[in-house]
């Protein structure tokens, strides 16, 4: 998973929060409402990137037949408690076999970055006060799982004989400290 600073990133959303612009000139890595996208969607050129965000109460199948045109699909945390996206992007990975870059915007903490990434997003903005670093350490804090997930669908039982021994970690001192993510 790689961190967005959002100073640096070369999408760019458009304004218009009254609706959809009435004009939008197509550019490469536009960030898209849904509004705007269904608006010039007609006349997006294809194989020119463009992404959409999406609310966590959008139906993503609504933009189902859209996927293979979207390079990006912002999936909004408008509180770290809401986990609607997580339900959008397992959906959007496992539903609709989506494969592009799939990222995390809002209230993203530091806690939810392993479950993003299990439920297969990309990429993710963290919020201003969260650290980068804790975020790399809380993405290799646990070596396995047992329950399958949309980066990898099988259950820990269900893998050959041997993996979940070469899961158990000899030492680790993060971990026996008794340290926090």
């Amino acid at each position: 998973m790689n961190f967005i600073d959002p100073h640096k990133d070369q999408w760019r959303a458009l304004g218009g929060e009254d609706g959809p612009a009435a004009c939008i000139d197509p550019a490469p890595h536009r960030l898209l409402s849904i509004g705007q996208w269904h608006a010039f969607r007609a006349h997006w050129p294809a194989g020119m990137p463009v992404g959409v965000a999406l609310a966590n109460d959008a139906e993503v199948g609504d933009i189902a037949s859209d996927l293979p045109r979207l390079s990006l699909i912002a999936l909004e945390f408008p509180k770290w408690v809401d986990g609607r996206a997580y339900s959008q992007a397992h959906t959007l990975r496992a539903r609709h076999r989506y494969a592009g870059e799939l990222r995390a915007t809002g209230e993203v903490l530091v806690d939810m970055v392993l479950l993003l990434q299990r439920n297969g997003f990309t990429t993710a903005v963290l919020r201003a006060d969260q650290s980068l670093d804790d975020a790399h350490r809380a993405l290799t804090f646990f070596p396995g799982h047992y329950q399958g997930a949309v980066t990898d669908p099988l259950p820990l039982f269900a893998k050959p004989p041997g993996t979940a021994q070469a899961l158990v970690r000899q030492h680790n001192p993060f971990v026996n400290s008794g340290a926090a993510i």
